[in-house]
């Protein structure tokens, strides 16, 4: 058996975590042959702006701004794409892919999207591909569940996978913060981007639920399959209150494997404060993941930044390179075998939390649940909170667990009541 003893690598982006990579692949040249029995070496590094690069590098001979001088390289065993983006991300992957060259990846919002169409690329020419930063930054969950967990049959993911909304979500929390009080601190130290859209609207932790329910469930969940609301509407009355009732709101990533189908959404939920996923704050995540041996488990750390992501990373470059050395590429490529169908929103489970305005009036009460009666939706708590001085009572409404289209039918009748001004919130209780 012939062993490589250089790893020749060629890395797409220099940015916050290719930054990150390069420190920690250098951080470990001296560990690197006893880890590995070979080194692992960038030769190349694909960017836009060769002057900028030059000042973030001890060699800048390895800047190249051509792609071709890469992949047409046979020199090269691995491509680290860390460029982000759809486009030209995936051509260049599929293309390294299609040159015999392993890849190792962090954008999620590829995998969500054309995950299964890569790794059957990989599968084809013997590669591996592999995306463990894809989710989560720097905490392991792709390879515990693809190997660790695989003797157990999972049946619900979920947890906190953006950190930017769930540091918003703590100071609301912890300080009474607005929500846009909170957004502008994020921003002032960097942990939210300059446009957040992605992360307060819920799309970037949709984007790694598909990805976390392809894996789990071994059948395909695109990002498209997810449904995504995100914390903008998120108050700090509703902090208040939720804390009232024994809760914290978090902003869950949910993915279920049922025997209707799957279920995967993104929404600003009720979780008590003695689950452990309440005690994550700032910009840490958590995966929680249920499986019939393991019963519970909790994955926790740093879902973001420079060396987290970095760290994931490596782990992706490290495990290839030990593939390489022992002849072993591809041992767990596509692992989505099954075909479950996914269900609709309306049709899944939960509880609700419900707060709006209304008349302080006799018979209010009466009307609010008698709409509920009508349309299945069983109430476990009803409550005036206060009036106001314009005559204005504020009510909270918790239901029990009920179908999502039937409560949404009894809201869009009770938003048509007179005596109802408005619904000021609508938030899921988690529930198990």
């Amino acid at each position: 058996m012939v062993q490589k003893k250089v790893l020749k690598v060629a890395l797409l982006g220099l940015g916050t975590v290719g930054t990150g990579v390069y420190k920690v692949l250098r951080n470990q040249e001296t560990e690197m042959m006893h880890k590995l029995g070979c080194e692992v070496k960038i030769v190349k590094i694909l960017v836009r702006n060769l002057e900028k690069a030059a000042k973030k590098v001890e060699d800048s001979s390895i800047l190249t701004n051509d792609w071709e001088s890469i992949v047409s390289d046979p020199q090269i065993d691995l491509v680290i794409e860390l460029m982000g983006g759809l486009s030209p991300a995936k051509e260049y992957i599929t293309q390294a892919l299609e040159a015999g060259k392993h890849v190792v990846t962090a954008n999620k919002d590829l995998v969500a999207v054309a995950g299964k169409e890569l790794l059957d690329t990989a599968q084809e020419h013997k590669v591996d591909f592999l995306f463990e930063a894809a989710v989560a930054g720097g905490i392991p969950i792709i390879r515990p569940l693809k190997q660790c967990l695989a003797g157990n049959h999972i049946t619900e993911v979920m947890g906190i996978v953006n950190g930017t909304t769930n540091f918003i979500l703590t100071k609301m929390t912890q300080e009474g913060m607005e929500f846009q009080e909170a957004l502008d601190l994020a921003t002032e130290l960097g942990y939210a981007e300059a446009d957040p859209t992605a992360d307060i609207e819920g799309l970037d932790a949709g984007r790694k639920v598909a990805i976390l329910a392809s894996v789990a469930f071994h059948s395909r969940v695109v990002f498209g399959d997810v449904a995504i609301e995100g914390i903008t509407k998120i108050t700090a009355t509703d902090i208040r209150y939720a804390k009232e009732m024994g809760c914290t709101i978090k902003l869950l990533g949910v993915t279920r494997n049922t025997e209707d189908g799957i279920e995967a959404y993104v929404n600003p939920m009720l979780i008590p404060s003695d689950h452990p996923l309440a005690s994550v704050n700032d910009s840490y995540n958590a995966v929680f993941v249920h499986g019939d041996a393991v019963e519970d488990a909790m994955f926790f750390g740093r879902g973001a930044g420079e060396l987290p992501t970095a760290s994931a990373v490596v782990g992706d470059v490290f495990d290839i390179a030990r593939n390489i050395q022992f002849h072993c590429c591809t041992r767990i490529s596509c692992t989505c075998y099954k075909d479950f169908p996914i269900k609709k929103m309306e049709d899944t489970y939960n509880s609700y939390y419900l707060r709006l305005q209304a008349e302080d009036r006799c018979g209010v009460l009466a009307e609010l649940t008698k709409i509920f009666a009508e349309n299945q939706v069983s109430i476990s708590e009803i409550v005036q909170k206060k009036t106001r001085s314009n005559g204005l009572a504020e009510i909270v409404v918790i239901t029990s667990r009920v179908r999502e289209g039937d409560f949404q039918t009894a809201v869009k009748f009770i938003r048509e009541l007179k005596r109802v001004e408005k619904i000021s919130a609508l938030l899921r209780v988690y529930q198990k």
